[in-house]
């Protein structure tokens, strides 16, 4: 059997200490070649998760192709994609899906550096598909739940119909639900702190907003919380049956070697010929 210390553990069981980290990084900034040291840091950051490089790319070339059509064009391209309420009722998984690649307005820097830097840092603690599913939990389930109250509050004319037809794409949503997990990795006090960080920052939003977008977004951060939470509980739970079983597995072994002959009998209760007492 494996030490303990090299049986597989869950990402999620994973934890870090930001101060240990920060003085990691301190030692690592003090060595010579800082330049050079950096670019193949930052090489490898990005080498180890292709999906958020992959999306920061997408985010890029649809930005391109929106600056290189007409206004109208452009403006037919975005609500074809979003995830209002209209275009929920036509085709909802295919506006599921494209509403996360699109961006309106100018440039998205802030979206290609949270991509580049945070996700790829989440990306590189879950793995790729653990990534991919936190984040695809955050943006369908906060629209889902959205689009669902727009639809009650529009059958009981609580609000304007024009949201019915309302613009709404981004990934703003898979990247709530991500920030929200990556409490998570760290454990202590920060972890609160960043909890308590992200509930303040997006209530805020709200308060002053109170768009549905607005409610997207912290109900995006729920299910990032939850999900994070679950998959804490359930990893913890695997790992402790999978020791029990690998214990259990060597005690089985021992008591199995205890009970075989030594070589000093021909059956077991009688002694060989040219071993018996005289």
């Amino acid at each position: 059997m494996k030490p303990p210390s090299s049986r597989y553990r869950s990402p999620w069981t994973r934890t870090v200490d930001l101060a240990d980290e920060f003085r990691e990084l301190r030692a690592w900034w003090g060595q010579p070649h800082k330049g050079g040291r950096a670019q193949r840091a930052f090489r490898d950051h990005l080498a180890a998760a292709p999906a958020s490089v992959a999306y920061a790319f997408t985010l890029f070339v649809t930005w391109w192709t929106l600056r290189g059509a007409s206004e109208l064009v452009g403006h037919r391209l975005i609500l074809s994609a979003s995830t209002n309420l209209a275009n929920m009722r036509r085709d909802p998984i295919q506006v599921l899906v494209a509403s996360a690649f699109w961006v309106d307005g100018p440039f998205p820097w802030e979206f290609i550096v949270m991509f580049l830097v945070v996700m790829v840092a989440a990306e590189r603690w879950l793995g790729t598909l653990r990534w991919i599913f936190v984040f695809a939990a955050g943006h369908i389930g906060a629209t889902l739940i959205t689009v669902t109250g727009i639809a009650y509050a529009v059958d009981r004319d609580l609000i304007p119909l024009r949201v019915v037809s309302a613009s709404d794409v981004g990934p703003s949503y898979g990247i709530s639900a991500v920030l929200a997990a990556l409490a998570f990795r760290v454990r202590g006090r920060p972890r609160w702190l960043w909890v308590g960080l992200l509930v303040a920052v997006y209530s805020a939003a709200l308060l002053d907003g109170r768009t549905f977008t607005d409610y997207g977004h912290l109900l995006a951060l729920a299910i990032g919380f939850t999900v994070g939470a679950v998959a804490v509980f359930g990893s913890r739970r695997m790992e402790r049956a999978v020791a029990r079983s690998a214990h259990d597995r060597v005690d089985r072994g021992r008591a199995v070697a205890l009970d075989q002959p030594d070589h000093g009998l021909d059956e077991p209760g009688r002694d060989r010929p040219e071993d018996r007492h005289q």
